[in-house]
């Protein structure tokens, strides 16, 4: 449970640092080698996963971010999955297909650290608000309650501010 509540802090803590008032965007190859774009999800929650199948906490928090994935994906939010590893194609399509994973993976560059901002470690998360804000981030694994109890305090705090105007 103090994990959960460090988990959540972080992402609250970093929200306050990395919020971004312009929407971003980035374009990616998916393992099939069509390209995904971020703005392709706009009016969605969009989480932003820089991960690495060599890593031991990325690999822990794969199995919450398919949960939250699979409750998500037909309402209000997507996992976008960037592995920042070289690795060959076939490899990592097995990697996927072991670990049960549905949510979009794609091929990561060295370059694409700093779009949304810093990938200092793995895992990184950011979340990106329907509106194509960056809002949150986390480096160190996610949880599904997490995820979504950020995204429910977000839209509960936007919700009082409009309401006040």
């Amino acid at each position: 449970m103090s994990r959960l509540k460090l988990v959540l802090a972080g992402l609250v803590l970093a929200a306050t640092s990395v919020a971004s008032a312009e929407p971003v965007d980035f374009a990616l190859e998916d393992l099939e080698g069509d390209e995904v774009r971020l703005s392709d999800f706009r009016g969605r929650w969009v989480l932003v996963n820089y991960w690495a199948t060599w890593c031991p906490p990325c690999l822990e928090e794969l199995p919450e971010l398919e949960s939250f994935y699979n409750r998500h994906k037909d309402r209000n939010a997507v996992v976008l999955g960037v592995n920042m590893e070289d690795i060959g194609l076939d490899s990592l399509r097995g990697f996927v297909e072991e670990q049960f994973l549905s949510y979009p993976v794609l091929r990561g560059t060295a370059v694409m650290s700093g779009v949304l901002g810093p990938v200092s470690g793995l895992p990184t998360s950011y979340l990106v608000s329907p509106g194509g804000e960056v809002v949150a981030q986390q480096m160190g694994p996610v949880t599904e309650e997490a995820i979504t109890t950020f995204i429910a305090n977000y839209e509960a705090r936007n919700e009082k501010g409009e309401a006040q105007r």
